[in-house]
């Protein structure tokens, strides 16, 4: 949510950057915000005035009777209590303006940053940077599932009679593999000086709304039924719900964390679920981290940021490249964002490991997250980015360290975390 004074004095700007999201239809709300904020500005202008005469009028009454002129003070208690009819429906019509500013206000996409392609999908998503080569062996790849099969590591059937379409178990050394990269990742980030938290895995709808837009709330999230509560999608939600409506000290920022969940995703939309792999799936864990910063410092951080993913990938001998998301891929929230893709050398390009945000005070405004300053409290800015999420980064392990003969070179730096065992075979 962008603040509401820039939209007003600069609504030529939010209107420009609307229109490079591809989201034509929202143009019209910075005018209905405009003409509303007018409205409720006035309704808070007469609300002023209508006090001051009240308290104009109380001190009449006190003079009055004291002096002893009962009947001019009734007339003036008169005046009062019209006064405050006055004053409680003006305060309704506030209330109202106020909620339906909101609401516009909620939906209008955050101010992109000067950096950000223009682009209306996905497809048209820029490659950056590569890290590594990305090598196609002389040897057939096979699909993963097929790959984790030989181990008799994974069992979709059984879950879907427990669960349904979309959940899996893990089984055996690749159970093992899997969870040794989320240590590893918690332990990586925990040595790049951040704060290791594991986070409530359930959050009320006000948090929901104050991390992310309507819309990919809609898509995204599971909610319990008869409860204020919703299933994390990703653990950044309840990281960054953690500050809501605290006043933090400058000395304290930045705010580095870095967190373990499950995470519960719906899978709605044009992706679908995968039937026969772990790509697409409804439950899987990640390693997350957040940052809550200096709004002057969130692009260092930004880039810190995802540069740790790439480290952490090519430690496990995957190649993987950095894409900026262009200007329609951008969700609403964000700034700025790009995707770490790791390489598939069975299906011979890079799929999507990690994504990496910059939200400017589009969050922390709708948390009431603030920063006590030397001349008054502000609004700091948050980022998030994806350590691993697996299964996704054990398909990226897997295919990149298979070998000929079948087996699975166990990452070195993954080792101590398998017990010493270098490599998976059959």
């Amino acid at each position: 949510m962008i603040d509401i004074k820039f939209l007003r004095e600069n609504p030529d700007v939010v209107k420009d950057n609307i229109k490079k999201k591809f989201q034509n239809e929202k143009i019209t709300l910075v005018d209905e915000v405009i003409d509303l904020d007018k409205k409720y500005r006035a309704s808070k202008l007469n609300g002023d005035n209508l006090r001051q005469t009240r308290k104009n009028l109380s001190n009449q009454i006190g003079s009055f009777m004291k002096n002893g002129e009962k009947e001019k003070a009734e007339e003036i208690k008169v005046k009062v209590e019209e006064i405050n009819k006055q004053l409680e429906q003006n305060e309704a019509s506030e209330n109202e303006l106020s909620e339906e500013i909101k609401k516009r206000m909620m939906r209008i996409p955050n101010i992109m940053h000067e950096s950000v392609p223009i682009g209306k999908d996905d497809s048209e998503n820029v490659e950056v940077q590569r890290f590594g080569e990305p090598i196609v062996p002389d040897y057939e790849i096979p699909h993963h599932a097929d790959i984790i099969a030989k181990f008799n590591g994974l069992d979709k059937e059984s879950a879907g009679r427990t669960s349904g379409v979309g959940f899996y178990y893990l089984i055996g050394d690749i159970a093992r593999l899997h969870e040794a990269m989320l240590a590893y990742a918690r332990d990586y980030m925990i040595n790049n000086g951040f704060t290791y938290a594991i986070p409530p895995f359930m959050i009320r709808s006000d948090v929901v709304t104050g991390v992310m837009s309507f819309e990919e709330m809609d898509a995204m999230m599971y909610k319990i039924e008869n409860e204020d509560l919703y299933l994390i999608g990703t653990s950044e939600h309840s990281m960054i719900g953690k500050f809501k409506d605290q006043i933090i000290k400058k000395n304290e920022l930045p705010i580095n964390m870095t967190s373990y969940s499950p995470c519960f995703r719906k899978e709605i939309g044009s992706h679908g679920l995968e039937e026969r792999g772990l790509y697409r799936v409804h439950q899987f864990e990640k390693q997350e981290m957040i940052v809550i910063c200096e709004p002057e410092e969130s692009m260092d951080w930004y880039n810190k940021m995802w540069k740790l993913s790439v480290d952490l990938f090519r430690s496990w001998n995957v190649p993987v490249r950095q894409l900026d998301c262009c200007s329609g891929d951008l969700a609403d929230l964000k700034v700025k964002s790009c995707d770490i893709e790791a390489w598939s050398p069975r299906q011979k390009k890079y799929f999507e490991v990690c994504s990496c945000s910059t939200l400017g005070d589009a969050q922390s405004r709708r948390l009431g997250i603030r920063v006590k300053g030397e001349n008054g409290n502000y609004f700091p800015h948050t980022l998030n980015n994806t350590v691993v999420a697996t299964p996704r980064g054990l398909i990226a392990v897997l295919e990149n360290n298979y070998n000929e003969d079948g087996s699975i070179t166990v990452p070195e730096v993954l080792r101590p975390y398998m017990g010493g065992l270098k490599r998976i075979e059959k």
